[in-house]
């Protein structure tokens, strides 16, 4: 049984952001002072994604350990789910969140699928990693991978370096001629 009135309920849930949250203002500031420029809640992709980073064919995701259901264990024999450290399940109603957190997880699923399809690559930033003990270290994670992105794509495809045989020997021809 629900301890809200379902007035107050309405206006808890209605409170609730889907934009500018917190964790998702973190890695939007942490990100632009590494220099990395983006757009946001780009309509035309699927899921419309927190960030995207046209220059490096990235969408950012970021997830509210509760709302997506981070580290939640699911035991198959009985369809009992387990919660997590960052992701507890309320009590009350729980069938309601655990059918929730689970269709909301298969969405996630579909559209990076979708987004992969069209050449995009995805990163997902929890709520739990941008805690301050650890927050540094993931925003460097993601410009690392960034930029591993950007050289990937970038790289010139062609011939191995010569040797330096070969390259004195040609050396030697195009000053010939």
């Amino acid at each position: 049984m629900d301890k809200l009135s379902p007035e107050q309920r309405h206006k808890n849930m209605a409170a609730i952001r889907g934009k500018d949250t917190k964790p998702e203002m973190i890695v939007r500031k942490g990100l632009w002072s590494r220099g990395f420029r983006y757009r946001l809640n780009h309509k035309g992709l699927p899921g419309h994604p927190d960030l995207v980073l046209r220059k490096y064919r990235t969408c950012i995701f970021v997830n509210g350990c509760f709302w997506h259901g981070h580290h939640i264990e699911v035991k198959s024999e009985k369809g009992e789910v387990k919660s997590s450290e960052c992701c507890k399940i309320p009590k009350t109603n729980r069938e309601f969140w655990v059918a929730k957190i689970r269709r909301n997880k298969e969405r996630d699923k579909e559209e990076q699928k979708a987004l992969a399809k069209m050449g995009w690559h995805c990163i997902t930033v929890w709520e739990c990693e941008l805690k301050s003990k650890v927050r540094e270290q993931t925003l460097d994670s993601i410009a690392f991978t960034l930029n591993h992105i950007w050289l990937k794509e970038h790289a010139v495809v062609g011939k191995p370096y010569p040797e330096l045989e070969e390259e004195i020997t040609n050396y030697l021809k195009a000053a010939e001629e």
